[in-house]
Order: structure tokens, then sequence, then C-alpha cells
């Protein structure tokens, strides 16, 4: 018996994969540079902050940082952890920190992110685990800004061009998994990091099954191909049985991401505010959510989510209203001989999106609005319509941080290459706004601000605010140890246990 048990031992019999899916390839797998869902949800096992959410997404407790605290109102003080260690073996310290904000302050790198560091005067390395980070001026979400991933000094000190970089397919970072495998359009395997600072994750590897059609993702989940994974309203009510249900814990609550019809304000047929005004006042957003969500979504009514202390109550979803929207039309210049004509694009990443588009597209035609559709692949969809700005709708989502940055989506400067407002959103009133909001550090009058706010945009109808998906997940029973919050389940998964028996 003890020989087999060795036996079964050496050929790995006993390790533990996680199997999950992701729709796209990663793009980039460096922290600083995913933008997209499936390299951003992958770098989180790669790479750590130097502080993180709790659970709950109330608190901020360390990360990489083991200790940090104000000296005053705009000097910034971490110490770190002493056992961090990279991938390779190389011991971490504050030059890594150091450096990975330089990097994102370099103009040789196009990173969305950079503006969360715009404040950031200088950063100080006072000792080998000590930084002192000194701000222009109070900021709010000082902290916050440190949660990004930190970057390795001795790999890429020498990296004349990051964007194309070799490390961003070929990732060392200081996260509990480290990157073994990367297969285009099959397969990326991350192994367990067995030096990771806060304990070796106690499942070994996790896989991630590149898997564009959702459907097929839906049938690997039924078939326990997948342990983990997202099922939309539709396969909830009408797709699964008690057999799926023996199998899977399904947890559910309302997500951390909305959906919107977004215009391109650069070209002329948008720039009139009475033809978004028009669109907005024609589409049935609690249609959009009955159709295709049954009860497990809600009408999104603006750009901050509820349960955050950006929410407005006040502001309420438009009536649907065709006298009105088709008088806006005919005084913009629109009507039967003259239509209103746009395309729609989104992408086939989301099963939902593309029904979503149809049903937009028939609810306008009863004002008279043709509209055009394009579905595309994921990828294509955000290199060849969304980052060079080619487009005259696109139809997408946003996940969103507890405590909201208006500044990345919303500020006339964030309308620049590699910035979040790709739509060309420019409104001096919410530009001043947002700039003074920055320095308010009370949350109650934070929230005061980040309200108005609320309402100056949806005023405005730069995007056509639709749904708030609820989550749910779906993981199979043979996983222990998952705890659901407030931030989801993901929390505490260095401690996930997989039975390889049942």
């Amino acid at each position: 018996m003890k020989l087999l048990l060795l036996l079964l031992l050496s050929l790995n019999l006993f390790s533990s994969t996680l199997h999950l899916a992701t729709s796209t390839n990663p793009a980039r797998l460096n922290p600083i540079l995913a933008t997209d869902s499936s390299s951003s949800e992958i770098t989180n096992f790669l790479f750590n902050g130097l502080v993180k959410y709790d659970k709950d997404s109330s608190t901020i407790v360390g990360d990489l940082a083991r200790e940090f605290y104000y000296e005053n109102n705009t000097t910034l003080v971490f110490k770190l952890h002493p056992h961090v260690k990279w991938h390779d073996g190389v011991k971490f310290t504050a030059k890594d920190v150091l450096f990975t904000y330089e990097t994102l302050m370099s103009p040789k790198v196009s990173s969305p992110y950079s503006s969360n560091f715009r404040f950031v005067k200088s950063v100080e390395i006072v000792d080998d685990l000590t930084l002192k980070i000194t701000y222009k001026e109070a900021y709010f979400k000082a902290l916050e800004t440190w949660m990004m991933g930190i970057l390795p000094f001795h790999i890429l000190k020498d990296d004349e061009n990051l964007m194309n970089s070799a490390f961003n397919k070929n990732p060392i970072g200081t996260g509990a998994y480290k990157l073994h495998q990367l297969e285009h359009s099959k397969n990326i395997i991350l192994v367990a990091n067995d030096d990771y600072f806060e304990g070796r994750p106690k499942i070994d590897k996790i896989s991630f099954h590149v898997i564009a059609d959702p459907m097929t993702r839906f049938l690997m989940l039924k078939s326990s191909a997948l342990d983990v994974g997202s099922i939309d309203a539709m396969q909830y009510e009408r797709q699964i049985q008690d057999e799926f249900l023996n199998k899977f814990n399904i947890y559910e609550d309302i997500s951390h991401s909305y959906t919107y019809l977004g215009f391109n304000l650069r070209l002329e047929k948008f720039k009139n505010p009475h033809v978004r005004r028009a669109l907005s006042l024609a589409i049935d957003r609690q249609e959009l959510v009955d159709i295709l969500f049954f009860k497990h979504a809600k009408v999104c009514t603006g750009p901050f989510l509820p349960r955050s202390k950006a929410f407005n109550p006040d502001v309420k979803a438009p009536t649907r209203d065709i006298k009105e929207a088709k008088r806006l039309l005919k005084e913009a210049g629109y009507d039967e001989q003259n239509p209103f004509t746009f395309e729609i694009v989104t992408s086939n990443s989301s099963q939902v999106r593309p029904y979503a588009a149809q049903i937009i597209q028939h609810q306008l035609k009863e004002i008279g609005v043709i509209v055009n559709l394009r579905v595309m692949e994921w990828q294509a969809f955000l290199n060849m319509v969304v980052f060079p700005n080619k487009f005259d709708s696109v139809l997408l989502g946003w996940s969103l941080a507890s405590t909201p940055d208006p500044y990345n989506l919303w500020h006339s400067e964030s309308d620049r290459k590699g910035g979040f407002n790709f739509i060309g959103y420019r409104n001096d009133k919410l530009d001043k706004m947002i700039e003074e909001s920055q320095s308010i550090i009370d949350r109650n009058e934070l929230s005061k601000i980040w309200k108005k706010m609320f309402k100056v945009i949806v005023d405005d109808n730069p995007y056509l605010f639709l749904y708030i998906p609820n989550s749910i997940t779906t993981v199979n029973k043979n996983i222990k140890n998952v705890e659901p919050s407030l931030s989801g389940i993901w929390h505490n998964y260095i401690r996930w246990e997989k039975s390889l028996y049942k």
C-alpha cells in the first residue's frame, strides 16, 4: 500500500486543478496594460498591489504592504512585507514600486491607469522595505491607487518597449499563482506559487479554457468540465435541471457592472443633444430587462452603481415617450424622408448583448430610426472599433470599483489614446466638478458631489444606461471553503480546496 501511494504521488494523480473559462485570449498579462476582462482576470492571480479591499469591499487592507499610514493629508507611508519574492525567486523591494510608478508615468507607455497617479508628487525610497509617497494635494483615492499590480524592476529595467514586450506574454509577478503555459485559443495554465507570502494556495493549478462561444462554455459547465462559471438568466430559468443543482452551488447578487449604449460624440450626428434625448426616450429599458433577464437584473439609471455612495436615487430611468422622441428628431431635422440612421457594434463575448442590440433596433424602429447591427469577436472589436474610435455607437459594459473615480471615464483629459473616455465626451461643467472632488477627503461631502455628477451625466445622454445584470456564479460542490461576500466569491481563493473524489 505504501508503494502504491508513492507511485500515485509520483504520477501527480493527487494534484488538483481548478478549471475555468475565459471568453477571449488575454491581450497583455501585464497589470498596467490589462484593459480587457480576460487579461485583468488572469493578472489578478499573478500580481499583487500594495493594498486591496477586504472581502466586503468596505475596508482597505494590506497586500504587499504589511503596514501603511498617513503622516499628514498629503504624505502616505508604506511598510512592505519582508518575505515577498518574485516568481523567479528574486526578493521584492521598494525599488519595484518606484519602478512601476515611473513606468506608468513614462511617455513611452500608454495606460489608462496612469491617470490614477496624476496627483503623486514624488515616490521616495526610505529603505528596501519602506516608501514615502507625497501627493501634490489631498486625494480621495490615494490608497486605492496603490491597488495597481506592481512590476519587477530587475526584469524590466532595460526593456525599451513595454507596450510590445515579451514580458506581456511571459509575466513574472508576486501573486499566488505563476504562469506555466499560454496557448492562444486553447489553454492558459497557472501553477501554485510555493513561496507565496500568504501561504501556498491549496489548489495546485488553474486552467483557463479559452472558449469564445457562450453556449459551449455553458455545456462544459453542465458536464463538470468547468468547476466555476457564470450563467445568464435564461440558462438559470430554462436550461438547468435538478441534476445541475445537485452538482453546483449557485451564488447570486447584483453585479458590480452595467451595460450601456455609448455614442461616438466626435460625429456630427450625435453632437445634437436632442438626438441623444430622442433615442433615450424611445428605448424601453424595463422591456430589455424583462425579455433578457426575467427577474435577474434591474434597470440602470446612471454611471455609478447602487450601494455606492455615488448613487443618486432621485434620478430615475426615463419613461418611454414615442411622441416626444419623434418631436425631438423632427426638430433635429429627421423624418420619414430623412431618417436618422446609425450602427450599433457589439461583441460576441457576451451572449446577451447581441440580443439586446436587436431589441433596441426594434424599439428605435418605432420612431423611424434605422439601426444597423454588427457583432464582432472581442479582440477585433477592441482593436478595430473601440480603441481607434471607429464606430457610431457601441454596446458595452463597465465593471466598477467600490469607490468610483469619475475622472477615468468622464473627464475630457481621459479622451486620449489608451484612455477610457473613448466616446469623446467633453463637458466643462463636469470637468470642473471632477477636479474639485479630487481633493475632498470627507466621504459624505464626496457623496454629495458624486450625486450631482450622476445627474449631470444622465441629463447629457453621452451613454444610454440600460441594465445592471445580476451576477449568477456557479461553483462545483467539490470545491470547498468558498465564502460568498459582498465582493463575490474570490476573496479567499488561496484557501479553496478541490476534492479529488466525491
